[in-house]
Formats: structure tokens, C-alpha cells, sequence
């Protein structure tokens, strides 16, 4: 093995961290990503360490079906984790394929656990090389439990143009502070400006070092997950509440749309990067620290948006791992927050206010059921519908009921999967 390849031996060996880190718990790779693995590497390498795992995520299931006839037995997990990261580079990295194989066999043997398979693995990646790459059916890349659950919510055509956009990396989408703002932006950024006024960008590298950002006139935030604040129709003067607000994207367009915002999550930790992003916006909003169904605040508002906590099966795109960490039972639990949080928030809903419910979820528990559910329970609540292009939602996402029900090849490139509902409480 060359000098140059043994360079990339600690990027690779953090990978396997992040990626075992990633399949054993729900956010398990943003702990990982957080903590020591690649304190010490250089930027190039934790770089490295980090995109490796993210393609090794979005080819899981491929990686996984190619795997399973040349193991014979199960072995170790962390064989298994460096044959992945090792598929990972053969056929979707920009590394030799030499490399690829050499660096893997090497890692192997640097450990006891894995140095007696070091033989098995170099047999096996070498053989995949003489395949060549597998082929990438949609219904491959997601877990079966998953794939079928899509198939019953959105049919076999639908389930399979889901599943297609889990391979693809996304471009970065971001809100402008000032929407008349957009079109200037853009052209700094090198982006286009989506319908709705979100900014998309192929653009790569630290987001601090990129035009326009000390200034706080953007933020990172999905095109999808920009849509629910939109809907509420905010004018300068009134009160917002927007609960479970961490990481803040949604708290930012209240505030910039000029209300007097409440922002609630149940996170400390979390809160503090909300208070940096309004900090750095040049914006102000209260933010405290508490369970949302619990809040002790006789307040009401004009407008209460609640971005429930859920599977996130919607997000894949930008985190591939919610795929693999979570569980059919996962849905279910939600669910149950999801109706206490709810009411809890109707209850803070002004006569004649708007609450828009949402979750990035693909699955129907946690989104039209619950608008059923809710709707059929608080009589002093009417759906409003959403209409054509409002807020930016793709003209496909728009149900029969007048609710969004976002999919991720509802637009070019890509967007985060929502469920999205606006009430209003008759006044």
C-alpha cells in the first residue's frame, strides 16, 4: 500500500465508526458525528470520513443485497461495516479501485477482532470488483418495511419514485431573511430560486466561508421544511408560537415575517443553536425550554405552528441513516406524543387563529390520521385548505382535503417529505 493510501487509513477508520454509529440508534450518527472520532484529523480528512459514511447510508440496501451471497456465516460487525464502506468506494467514490480494496484489507488488519478476516475481506471486495456495479432497483436502496409501508400509502409507482431520490446527494437549499432578497442571493450563491422563494445551490464547502452568511441574510433550510411557516400567513405585528423549534429554520421565518415570537423546545442543548441562528440574523424571538404538552403560559396566539416530533422518514435525503435506525414500532409510539402535542397546542390558538400542524414524515399515522383525529375531537376547529402554489408546495402534494401531503420527487432535485395541515379556530 502506498504512502497515499495509508494517509486515508484515519478517515476510514472514523467511517466505520460513524456508520455503526448510525444503524444501532436514532440519532446515533449526529452523536458520533459530535464527539472524538475525528477530533485530531485534518479538515480533508474528517471530510472524508463523513461523505464515505453518507454514501455507504444512501447505498445501504444495494450494498447489503450485493453482499449477502458471498457470506457464507455472519461475520463480525465490523467486517460487515468495512465490507460496506469498502463497496461504498468501488462503485460510488471517486476512489481506485485498488485503493478502495487495499485501504479496507489494511484497516482489517490493524485490528485483532478483524485481523483473521482480513483474507475474507480482500476475497469478497475482489470479487465484487470482477461483478461490477450492482444495479440500483429503487426498491433495493430503502429497508423492505419501509418500501411496502410506502407501497400501501402511495402505491408501487409512487413507492419506487420515493425510493429512487434515497441515492441521490442534495444541493442545499436556504431561506433569505428579506424574500425580495432572493433573486440577489441566488446570483451570489450560484443557485436558482425555487417557487415558494427558497435558494437552491450545488455549491460545496464551510457555509460560514460562503457570500453573504456573516451579513445573516440566509439560513440552511430545506425547501420542503420551509413551506409549513409560510402557510400561516404571518403579518408584521402579530404572535407566533412555534413549538418543538430547535434547530430553528421555522422560528427564523416567523420572526423575519415580523411577529413577536414564542419559540419552545424541550431541548436546552438544542435551544442554544436557535438563540445563535437569531443572534446572527440580527433577529429576536423568546425562547424558552420546556415540554411543549406541558408549558404552564395562559398566552394565546394568532398563529401556532407545531412541527411535531416523528419518524423523520421524510428527511432521508439529507440523513440517510432515520432509514435504518428506526423501527415499525417507532411510529406507533409517535403517534401517541403526537395527539397530546396537538391539543396542547390548540389550546394556545387565539379565536379566529391559524394552526398549521406538520411532521416530516412519509407515514399516514403521523399525518392525515392525526388531522382526522384531530379535526373530528375539536369541533371549535375547521381545516382551511391550502390552494395552488401557496407557500411554494408542489402542485402534486396538494390532497383532495386541501392538506399538503409532500413527496420527495415532487420536485426537481429533490425535497425533504412533509405532511402539513392548517386550521383555523372558529371564532
Amino acid at each position: 500500500m502506498s504512502e497515499h493510501e495509508d494517509i486515508g487509513l484515519p478517515a476510514r477508520e472514523a467511517a466505520a465508526q460513524f456508520l455503526e454509529a448510525a444503524l444501532s440508534r436514532r440519532a446515533g450518527l449526529d452523536e458520533a458525528l459530535s464527539v472524538s472520532a475525528t477530533r485530531g484529523l485534518p479538515p480533508r480528512d474528517r471530510a472524508l470520513a463523513r461523505a464515505l459514511t453518507m454514501v455507504a447510508l444512501r447505498h445501504l440496501g444495494v450494498i447489503d443485497r450485493a453482499l449477502a451471497p458471498k457470506l457464507q456465516r455472519e461475520p463480525p460487525e465490523r467486517v460487515r461495516t468495512l465490507l460496506r464502506l469498502g463497496m461504498a468506494q468501488l462503485f460510488w467514490m471517486d476512489v481506485p479501485d485498488h485503493a478502495a480494496v487495499s485501504t479496507t484489507v489494511a484497516i482489517a488488519d490493524r485490528l485483532k477482532p478483524t485481523r483473521s478476516f482480513k483474507g475474507l475481506v480482500n476475497a469478497i471486495l475482489r470479487g465484487l470488483q470482477r461483478d461490477g456495479k450492482p444495479a440500483e432497483d429503487p426498491e433495493a436502496l430503502a429497508p423492505s418495511w419501509l418500501f411496502a409501508r410506502w407501497q400501501a400509502a402511495f402505491g408501487d409507482a409512487g413507492a419506487r419514485a420515493i425510493a429512487a431520490v434515497i441515492a441521490n446527494e442534495p444541493d442545499t437549499d436556504l431561506t433569505a431573511k428579506d424574500p425580495a432578497d432572493a433573486e440577489a442571493l441566488a446570483a451570489l450563491l450560484e443557485g436558482t430560486v425555487l417557487p415558494g422563494g427558497s435558494i437552491r445551490t450545488a455549491k460545496r464547502g464551510d457555509l460560514a466561508e460562503w457570500p453573504a452568511f456573516a451579513e445573516g441574510r440566509w439560513w440552511v433550510q430545506d425547501a420542503g421544511a420551509a413551506i409549513p411557516a409560510r402557510l400561516l400567513n404571518i403579518q408584521p405585528g402579530q404572535t407566533a408560537l412555534d413549538l418543538c423549534a430547535a434547530p430553528g429554520g421555522k422560528t427564523l421565518q416567523l420572526a423575519a415575517a415580523g411577529a413577536s415570537v414564542v419559540a419552545i423546545d424541550r431541548s436546552a442543548d438544542r435551544l442554544k443553536r436557535v438563540s445563535e441562528n437569531l443572534a446572527r440574523m440580527d433577529l429576536t424571538a423568546e425562547v424558552v425550554a420546556a415540554d411543549a404538552r406541558s408549558w404552564i403560559d395562559k398566552r394565546t396566539f394568532d398563529a401556532v405552528l407545531l412541527d411535531a416530533p416523528c419518524s423523520a422518514t421524510g428527511t432521508f435525503r439529507r440523513h440517510p441513516d432515520v432509514l435504518w435506525a428506526a423501527a415499525p414500532g417507532d411510529i406507533a409510539s409517535l403517534a401517541g406524543v403526537q395527539i397530546g402535542m396537538l391539543d396542547s397546542a390548540a389550546d394556545r390558538v387565539k379565536p379566529g387563529g391559524r394552526l398549521v400542524y406538520c411532521v416530516c414524515s412519509l407515514e399516514p399515522e403521523e399525518g392525515e390520521a392525526q388531522i382526522r383525529g384531530f379535526l373530528a375531537r375539536r369541533p371549535d376547529f375547521a381545516l382551511e385548505p391550502v390552494s395552488a402554489g401557496e407557500g411554494g408546495a408542489p402542485a402534486d402534494s396538494i390532497s383532495a382535503e386541501g392538506w399538503l401531503r409532500i413527496l420527495p420527487h415532487h420536485l426537481e432535485g429533490g425535497i425533504d417529505g412533509f405532511f402539513a395541515a392548517r386550521m383555523v379556530r372558529r371564532a
